[in-house]
């Protein structure tokens, strides 16, 4: 899978930016602050993903624009396809999406058609940050190869709020907690088939990033990557059950009911998939308590090559890789071992200036990018 055209106009400070991207190595090259990341964020949205920097919707047009419009044809195993993606004011909340002509009813509708993995510096804290980050991690990956997941997740998100908000009441005497029983009866079905997904993509992640961690650590180290639930505890239930609305959904009934007590005292759901952790662990320890950070960085890269490769897997092709501004942030040891893993996908890469080590086999383009606008193509 690579891009063969990309237009951007509009999109934050981006203006008239038009590229034919290169089918393997792409550069954006410029300073802090020119639109490079922005470029890569453009990209990103038309994966279907939400931005990976939060951008508002009303920052993603430009101070002095109107409207804003990404236009991207890329090319996968079986045609070439096309992408639009366009938003104008005073309208931000409607965005107007297309693919191959057919408008779409939301953004994430394009989810499974351009394929893309994206690195930014903030996944280096990956395995030692919060346990949010993981799990927004591991959702997203999830979602990747599965793409009804999305709608899953957020609906278990609106049932959790009305839940705790009822807890409160119930502890303030404005409900009943006879009322509970409608709320839980749905999140132990939601989940426990999301709890399900997450646990087996996290196996394959394992064993991915467990050969991965062996070359880099030169089998010095061995990484293992669980899930950990707070509503199974131990891998047993979800290791033997493939039907979640049957025996694991009523387990998980079970634990919301005998919390509820402790729940209506905190005024908020204590177990549940929203509270879920990936533990890492380095030859049995865990990552996140004893981890160096130049092991932290070596488990963060290969969770996001792992996640590469399992989507490769899934789609039988390469998606597309989005480095914005990661290798500078690492030794030349670990970019050259990230170059290596990623040999034959299409890459777009954002510096600063070209000390990169790539070898003298590798072909591709590079684009200078100053105050939104491409500068040259070579």
């Amino acid at each position: 899978m690579h891009i063969t055209k990309l237009y951007i106009n509009g999109f934050k400070n981006l203006k008239d930016a038009r590229i034919k991207p290169h089918e393997k190595l792409n550069i954006l090259c410029g300073k802090n602050a020119q639109g490079k990341t922005n470029l890569i964020e453009a990209i990103w949205l038309c994966s279907g993903a939400r931005s990976f920097r939060s951008t508002k919707d009303k920052r993603m047009i430009g101070d002095d624009e109107q409207t804003m419009e990404i236009e991207l044809t890329f090319k996968n195993n079986f045609r070439e396809q096309d992408i639009r993606f366009a938003m104008a004011k005073p309208n931000i909340k409607e965005k107007n999406v297309s693919l191959n002509g057919v408008k779409l009813k939301a953004p994430s509708k394009l989810f499974g058609n351009l394929n893309c993995v994206i690195f930014t510096p903030e996944d280096l804290e990956l395995s030692k940050g919060s346990p949010d980050n993981r799990r927004q991690f591991l959702d997203l990956s999830v979602s990747q190869i599965k793409n009804s997941y999305n709608s899953v997740t957020a609906k278990y998100d609106t049932l959790i709020e009305q839940r705790n908000m009822l807890l409160k009441n119930i502890a303030f005497g404005r409900s009943k907690r006879e009322e509970l029983e409608v709320w839980d009866l749905q999140l132990a079905q939601l989940g426990a088939y999301i709890s399900l997904l997450r646990y087996n993509y996290t196996k394959k992640l394992s064993v991915y990033a467990g050969k991965l961690y062996d070359e880099i650590s030169e089998g010095r180290e061995r990484l293992e990557v669980n899930y950990y639930s707070t509503v199974f505890g131990g891998s047993a239930l979800l290791e033997s059950s493939t039907d979640y609305s049957g025996e694991l959904a009523g387990f998980y009934m079970d634990c919301l009911s005998r919390n509820i007590e402790d729940d209506i005292r905190a005024g908020f759901t204590q177990k549940g998939i929203h509270r879920d952790d990936v533990i890492c662990k380095i030859n049995g320890m865990n990552a996140r308590e004893d981890a160096s950070q130049g092991q932290h960085r070596s488990i963060a890269l290969i969770l996001k090559l792992s996640q590469a490769y399992i989507l490769e897997e899934e789609i039988q092709d390469h998606p597309v890789i989005l480095l914005d501004d990661v290798l500078s942030e690492l030794d030349i040891s670990r970019q050259k071992f990230v170059i290596s893993k990623i040999h034959g996908m299409q890459v777009f890469i954002t510096c600063c200036d070209m000390n990169i080590p790539f070898d003298e086999q590798s072909h591709g383009k590079m684009f200078g990018i100053e105050n939104g606008k491409i500068k040259n193509n070579s």
